[in-house]
Formats: C-alpha cells, structure tokens, sequence
C-alpha cells in the first residue's frame, strides 16, 4: 500500500502500548519501513527488545547517544522519515508538544521535525476531558497536527469513556490517508453494507446472526483512504464506525434495501452485510408471553434479495458489484453457484464455521470469485483483507494495472 516509504513510530508510556507492536507488524506488511523510538515510561509496558525485533531495526531510546549524536542523528531521525506516528500518546507527551518543549528524545524529535505528524492519543478519560488537554489539542491541531481517536469504551482503570487507543486498523487507515498521495479513489462513490441485520419477533426480540460488522468497516475504512465518497450502510453491528464516510443506520433487511436503493447511483456496490434471509411476517407490537396453549407459532417471509437486485439493474447498475458467502462446507463451490445465480461481478467466499472464529473475530481467510476463477488468499486481518480487495476494486474503476 505504501512500499518504501518511513514511518518514524514513537511509542509512548500506556497500558495501550502492545498496540503499537501489532502497528509495527502491519506497516511492514504493507511495505513500510519503521524507526522505532521508544520513551522511557514507555518501555514500563513493552520491551525494546521485541519492538526491534518486529520493526528490524535497533530500538531508539536515548537522545545523548554519544554514537549518533555524534552525527546530530536527533535531528537526521527526525527529517527522513515521511510520517512521524505518536501512538500511544500520552497526555504528558501531548503537553510537550504543545508547548514545544525538548527534554527527552521523543519531545526533541517532535520539535525538530519538518515532516507530517500523526498522534493517537491514549488516557484515562478525566485526563482526556481536562481542559488543560483540551487545550493543548487545540493548539496541536492548530499547529497541523493530525488526529486518530481515541475511541470511547471501559478501561484498565475501570472506567468509561472517551480515552482508548485507536485499533491498529484505525490507526493504519489514518497512516494511509497521510502517505497514499495517490487518492485513485476520489470522485468514486462506492456504497458498502455492513454488519448483520435485526429482523423483529415482538418489541423485545428479534433474529440476528453473528456479524460484528468488522469487515465492512474495515473496506469502508479502506475506501475511505484512497479518495472514494463512501455511503455505510450498516445495520447493529459492533465494530467502530469508519470515520469519513456517510454512515447510515439500519434494523432490518427491508430498511437496508431501501437505504441501498436512496444511495444509489454508485460506482460499485459492495454487499458485505449478513443480511437475515428471513423475517416474521406479522411481528408482533406486544411483548410475547408464556402460554398455556404451548409455543407461539411464527410464520416467517422471505426477506428482499437486495444484492440481486443491484446486480440484475438493467439501469444505473454499479460498474463493479461485489458479494459475499459466509459458507460452513464447500465454501467455494457455493460461492461459483451464487455469483451466477445473484448476477454479480465478484463473492468474496469465507468459512464461518464455528471452529474458524471468523464471524465476530479479527481475522479472516477469503476467496475471491470472478469470472476468471477462485482465487484463494491466506489467513490475514480484516483490515488486511479489505486493503487487499480495495486495490483489486482501484484497478478496475480505474482500468489499470498499476501499483497503489
């Protein structure tokens, strides 16, 4: 995605820190070369020795290292990389930058750099919240400073809110809207559905599946960094929403389609949701009781096909319309079946089984079916997944073969 370029990553102190290491991971597998410079409080929370070794490179620590220093290597650090990555940063961290103070190497770095700099700000949420860091993000921001996160969940310390660290796939979107100076993407619209879908019993109940929605977020996120005007359609799903795209919430299945149908016309149309395929037909407007009588009796409806239906547009159709089949046995023979039975371009084929621990997991292991054939990618994160798809989907709209 980014072959060659130089992220200089500082590691900041915070229990968030083992984030960083799985960032490391990722960068390099997307062609990305790190210098990794750790603080001393960060290295309370994770070792130089296994930042190096993911990074390949030696650990940077101190900012009088008398063998580099020798040749000013503070300020050489500092202007040859092509982003500069804070993550975590600290509350503490953030209040030097702000104030431009120098006193350690991290602090020195940040001052004397001439290059992009991208923060993902890690701390308790009171931390967060004062206004003395309120301030000094306003002043970084002011200064051009870039921001990721931080989310909003429970904390080591037992509290809530505002003040995690951005996951590595949100901090790596982010990476690649700083780096990707080819937006090949833009003045793409490209709609994606996400999650799965709740099809309502009475006011209480409904049925699901277990989509977390991680997935589509993840090609949203993706799309989103090479330029593309994305429309997120999604239904209940657990995964962070991608920032910088349209985000339009949904329940079920017929409220999806008729999202579907509002956003279109599009480029391409991305069908990544675990739409239900069925629905009760007169759900009911009251909470259902125990009976004497025995069980309610349900009668159920087929729910909209709405990948068909896009795909079999006579007009307005997307140029490229993309499926997917989350199988439990003979995954890639299913998938054949339902590219040409739906009419789409592509189905991405998974196994849900329950031992592979991919609907609602982190990772994901893919086909990919097109016309030409079945081809099999190995097992890989989400993020890595969609970043994958997403230069197969640039090449087409774009017609070219070239290399994000």
């Amino acid at each position: 995605m980014f072959q060659g370029k130089r992220i200089l990553l500082i590691i900041g102190g915070g229990i968030a820190g083992y984030k960083a290491l799985e960032l490391i991971r990722r960068i390099r597998e997307q062609g990305g070369h790190v210098t990794p410079v750790l603080t001393q409080s960060g290295e309370k929370f994770v070792t130089p020795l296994s930042v190096s070794a993911l990074a390949g490179e030696a650990v940077h620590r101190d900012l009088f290292d008398l063998t580099t220093e020798a040749e000013m290597g503070h300020i050489q650090l500092s202007r040859s990389a092509d982003l500069v990555v804070v993550a975590p940063a600290t509350a503490d961290l953030m209040a030097k930058m702000a104030q431009g103070m120098a006193n350690d190497l991290a602090s020195t770095l940040l001052l004397a750099t001439d290059t992009p700099v991208l923060i993902a700000p890690s701390m308790n949420v009171r931390m967060w919240e004062h206004p003395a860091t309120q301030r000094n993000i306003a002043t970084l921001k002011g200064d051009g400073i870039s921001f990721v996160g931080p989310n909003e969940g429970h904390m080591a310390c037992g509290e809530f809110g505002p003040g995690r660290l951005a996951e590595p796939d949100e901090i790596m979107a982010a990476i690649i809207r700083q780096l990707c100076t080819r937006q090949v993407l833009t003045g793409k619209r490209i709609i994606v559905t996400s999650g799965p879908t709740h099809e309502p019993i009475d006011p209480v109940r409904y049925i699901a599946n277990r989509s977390s929605g991680a997935q589509g977020s993840a090609l949203a996120r993706a799309l989103v960094a090479l330029g593309a005007e994305v429309v997120f359609i999604t239904g209940p799903a657990t995964a962070a929403y991608p920032e910088g795209a349209q985000v339009v919430q949904v329940e079920s299945a017929r409220d999806m389609q008729t999202a579907v149908m509002q956003a279109l016309p599009a480029d391409a149309a991305i069908f990544a949701a675990a739409v239900a395929d069925w629905h009760v037909r007169s759900a009911s407007d009251r909470k259902l009781k125990k009976s004497k009588d025995g069980l309610p009796v349900l009668e159920f409806g087929e729910n909209p096909d709405i990948l068909r239906g896009v795909a079999q547009m006579t007009d307005g159709r997307p140029a490229l319309v993309i499926g997917f089949a989350a199988e439990t046995n003979d995954v890639v023979d299913y998938a054949i079946a339902k590219r040409l039975r739906k009419g789409c371009d592509w189905i991405v084929a998974n196994d849900v089984s329950p031992n592979t621990g991919i609907m609602g997991g982190s990772e994901n292991e893919v086909t990919l079916i097109t016309e030409a054939g079945a081809e099999s990618w190995p097992r890989m994160s989400k993020a890595e997944v969609a970043d994958t798809l997403v230069a197969k989907i640039a090449h087409v709209l774009n017609g070219t073969k070239d290399e994000l």
